[in-house]
C-alpha cells in the first residue's frame, strides 16, 4: 500500500546542505508524480515540532552531510517511530565516520588504500605518507574538504580554511580511474565510471554541469566489474545498510588490466541530483527515477 503522506526532510545545516535542497526538491517532484501527499521540510532544530504538526506517514530523508546522514535525525524518527528511507542509526553513524567504515570493510576482506587518523598540525608539520596523498575530513560527505597533496605543493597539506575538526584521515593516493556502484536492497544494480574534466571528482565536478563524463556501464576488465558488485553488496551487508546505497572505488589499471580496486566508502544516503550517480545506474536496469523513489518510500521503516 502506498503511504498517503511523505514528509521529504531537506536542507539542514551541514556543509551539503544546497545539495540536500535539490535532491529533496527532485524527490519531492517525482513523488508527487507518484501519487503520494508530499509535505517539504527544510530542517532546521524545530524539527521534532514540524513532524509532529504534519504528522507524516513516512519520511524521505534527502539529506546529507552530518546530523541528516550520521544517525541523528535517524535516532529522532526511531524516537517518533516514523517510518523512514536509507539506513539506520548504527549503520548511517558507522558509514558517516570513514576510519570505522574502512575497518568494516577491511575486516570483510575488501582492499582499502593505506590511512590512517592524524591531528592536523601533526600532517603540517610531516607528510603521513610519500605524496601525492589525501587529506579528507574523518566525517563529511560530497568530497568536502578532500585534497590532494601533490609534490611541489605550496603551504601545508591543511589550509587555514579546513573547519572540519582537529583531525583528518590521510591515505594513499590511488592513481586510475573512479568506480561507482549502486547497491539496493542489497543487491548491486551496476557499475559507472566518472571522468572528471579536470583534477578529481570533487565537490564542483559532482554538482556542477559539464565537469564530468559518466560511463555506464563502467568500460573495465570483466573481474574488476564482477569484484566492485561483489564488494559492494558486502560492503552494503557488512555497514547494515538497507534501503539504497552507493560505494565509491579507485581502480589503479596504470600497469594495464585487470589492475588493482579499492574501495574508498560508502553512502548511506546517496545523491537524488539531476547528475547523481543513482539514478543513472538504476535508470540502466530500466528504473526510472520515480519508480525509484517509490521503492525507496515503500520500503521505509524503522530499526526497532
Amino acid at each position: 500500500m502506498m503511504a498517503a503522506h511523505v514528509a521529504v526532510l531537506m536542507g539542514g545545516w551541514s556543509a551539503e546542505r544546497e545539495v540536500s535542497l535539490v535532491t529533496g526538491a527532485a524527490c519531492a517532484t517525482a513523488l508527487r508524480d507518484e501519487g503520494y501527499k508530499v509535505s517539504e521540510l527544510d530542517v532546521g532544530r524545530d524539527v521534532a515540532t514540524k513532524l509532529a504538526a504534519l504528522q507524516p506517514d513516512v519520511a524521505f530523508n534527502a539529506l546529507h552531510g552530518r546530523w541528516g546522514e550520521d544517525g541523528c535525525v535517524q535516532g529522532l524518527l526511531e524516537t517518533m517511530a516514523i517510518p523512514y528511507t536509507h539506513s539506520g542509526v548504527r549503520a548511517s553513524a558507522v558509514a558517516m565516520y570513514k576510519p570505522m567504515a574502512r575497518d568494516v570493510f577491511a575486516a570483510a576482506g575488501i582492499p582499502v588504500p593505506a590511512g590512517r587518523v592524524a591531528n592536523v598540525d601533526e600532517v603540517n608539520d610531516r607528510d603521513p605518507f610519500e605524496r601525492p596523498y589525501v587529506v579528507k575530513p574523518v566525517a563529511e560527505g560530497s568530497t568536502c574538504g578532500v585534497r590532494i597533496v601533490q609534490d611541489g605543493d605550496n603551504g601545508p597539506p591543511v589550509g587555514a580554511d579546513w573547519n572540519f575538526g582537529d583531525d583528518v584521515l590521510a591515505e594513499e593516493y590511488i592513481a586510475g580511474r573512479e568506480l561507482s556502484v549502486a547497491v539496493m536492497d542489497g543487491r548491486a544494480l551496476g557499475v559507472i565510471e566518472i571522468r572528471p574534466k579536470r583534477g578529481f571528482y570533487d565537490y564542483e565536478a559532482k554538482y556542477s554541469e559539464g565537469f564530468a563524463d559518466h560511463v555506464m556501464p563502467a568500460p573495465v576488465h570483466s573481474d574488476i566489474y564482477a569484484a566492485a558488485m561483489a564488494w559492494s553488496e558486502q560492503a552494503h551487508t557488512a555497514i547494515g545498510c538497507r534501503g539504497v546505497s552507493r560505494t565509491d572505488f579507485r581502480y589503479d589499471d596504470t600497469q594495464g588490466e585487470p589492475g588493482a580496486l579499492y574501495m574508498l566508502e560508502i553512502n548511506t544516503q546517496p545523491g537524488m541530483t539531476p547528475l547523481s550517480l543513482v539514478p543513472e545506474i538504476a535508470a540502466d536496469t530500466g528504473m526510472g527515477f520515480g519508480a525509484l523513489v517509490r521503492w525507496m518510500v515503500e520500503d521505509a521503516g524503522c530499526d526497532r
